[in-house]
């Protein structure tokens, strides 16, 4: 039977929560990917850092990383930003100057304040130094009809201490404050995963991360196959009440499950027969059904 990798020509690799967990690498994960002859993306939707310090990040944990096979949220926004925008155009930048810099490489001009005229648009990332004064500045700019774009919703990050706030917990404030929706660029929308698979060249890929809301969910958004594994964020119970649009085509404990033939789906799959045959076949992956009412 074929390894599960085998069946793809890319893997699209989240990582927080699934390759490390702040600082720390998660257990055994560099010795998946050692030697895997897929091309690896490593599609992130933290916007805080530049595809070089991610990728140097990576390789000091053991993973095989190159700045071309990094592919950032703040990327995407940047693009989606430049595909809406006049080159030159102002866009206030809430987040890094690690963001910042994506908007100046396609051409338009970040500020962190402005006083008259208002900005084209307002861009958010995630960062620990965002502040009061950050939000209320994007707010007045939303409120005199600039573009918003947010790199990412998700609620909450994964460290080594738990779950901190994510970016989506700040465009929730910025949401209430402005009464306004942004485009959003990462996982589960389109645009961060179609900027992974246009740099991978293929779209026999398989998207792998530990977030039903955002992994799984971008994956079936874009059509594309899909593992969770359990050494972040989702767990097993959370299958019982996700939508179909949430339900991964693989489960597993680790990322090793890679380098394992899958084991087929059975009927009448429920949450505590899927956790079962997970014990039962240690290290592989476990097809799962297609929507949620299958596996209740």
């Amino acid at each position: 039977m074929k390894r599960l990798r085998d069946r793809y020509e890319a893997l699209l690799l989240d990582l927080d929560g699934t390759l490390y967990r702040g600082h720390a690498v998660i257990e055994g994960a560099p010795e998946a990917l050692a030697g895997v002859e897929q091309r690896l993306m490593y599609v992130t939707n933290n916007a805080s850092r530049s595809p070089e310090t991610v990728a140097a990040h990576l390789v000091e944990l053991g993973f095989p990383a190159t700045v071309d096979t990094v592919v950032t949220s703040a990327q995407a926004a940047a693009r989606l930003l430049a595909e809406r925008l006049e080159t030159g155009a102002t866009v206030l930048v809430v987040g890094t100057d690690d963001l910042a810099a994506e908007v100046t490489a396609v051409g338009l001009r970040p500020v962190r304040r402005f006083d008259g005229d208002v900005p084209a648009a307002v861009v958010q990332g995630h960062s620990p130094q965002t502040c009061w004064a950050d939000l209320a500045e994007a707010a007045y700019a939303l409120r005199k009809d600039a573009l918003w774009v947010a790199a990412n919703t998700d609620k909450t990050l994964p460290n080594e201490r738990g779950l901190a706030p994510g970016n989506g917990s700040m465009v929730a404030a910025l949401r209430t404050a402005s009464e306004r929706e942004p485009i959003v660029a990462g996982k589960p929308y389109a645009p961060l995963l179609e900027d992974a698979l246009v740099r991978a060249g293929t779209r026999s890929a398989l998207v792998v991360g530990d977030r039903l809301d955002t992994d799984i969910e971008g994956a079936n958004t874009v059509g594309l196959e899909s593992l969770l594994v359990l050494t972040g964020v989702s767990t097993l119970d959370e299958l019982k009440g996700a939508s179909a649009e949430s339900i991964p085509t693989y489960v597993a404990d680790s990322l090793d499950a890679l380098n394992h033939p899958p084991v087929p789906a059975e009927p009448g799959n429920d949450v505590a027969d899927l956790a079962d045959r997970l014990r039962r076949n240690q290290g592989r992956a476990v097809r799962v059904r297609a929507s949620a009412s299958e596996i209740r």
